[in-house]
């Protein structure tokens, strides 16, 4: 082999090397990008399903929270509307009471109270109390029940109050003591009875 064989030879198999070697270094680093690619992308995706998940969270929380706000307005609204019904339906009910206290029912059932008390008082003293406004009534429930009645002080919207001193017991059969019992126990998933 001459000289200029062995230059072309040395350079032909110098250059095939260098290559072959720059191939190698090339595929090396194409590997080495496409791993950091699917790094990349791992982290990314990653990365995008905590922030979906903390983005579904915080409009889960706005949700939950103009939920509760718009709950708690209905809840308001619902009970502004029950307390209306409520006060119309206990208007409507005194004004049934104040109409009762002039029919002639109402003296049978002032008599029947009256009767009811002295059958609970037995042989004890009592005392029977009527309201002020059934004062005209008086006359004829002594004439009926031939017990000594007295008017009250207090207006209790119409009925009876009796007092039994030796026992410490005040029977309350008032219109006035029913009707606060009844307005303040008063549901509306039923009445009283069933809470």
């Amino acid at each position: 082999m001459t000289i200029d064989e062995k230059i072309s030879h040395f350079y032909d198999v110098t250059v095939e090397e260098a290559r072959a070697e720059s191939a190698a270094i090339l595929e090396q680093h194409k590997q080495n990008l496409e791993k950091m690619l699917e790094e990349h992308k791992a982290l990314s995706t990653e990365s995008a399903k905590v922030q979906i998940k903390a983005e579904t969270e915080n409009v889960r929380r706005e949700v939950n929270k103009a939920l509760s706000a718009e709950q708690l307005t209905i809840k308001r609204d619902w009970n502004k509307k029950q307390n209306e019904l409520k006060e119309k339906l206990f208007s409507e009910v005194k004004q049934h009471l104040q109409t009762f206290t002039k029919s002639p029912e109402y003296i049978d059932y002032l008599c029947a109270k009256i009767k009811e008390a002295r059958d609970f008082a037995g042989e004890d003293e009592m005392q029977v109390y009527l309201c002020p406004q059934d004062s005209d009534l008086l006359p004829e429930i002594v004439k009926r029940t031939g017990f000594p009645v007295q008017l009250s002080s207090d207006d209790f919207m119409g009925g009876i109050r009796a007092a039994i001193p030796q026992k410490n017991i005040l029977i309350d059969h008032s219109f006035e003591g029913n009707f606060e019992a009844a307005y303040k126990e008063y549901k509306f998933d039923g009445g009283p009875h069933h809470e």
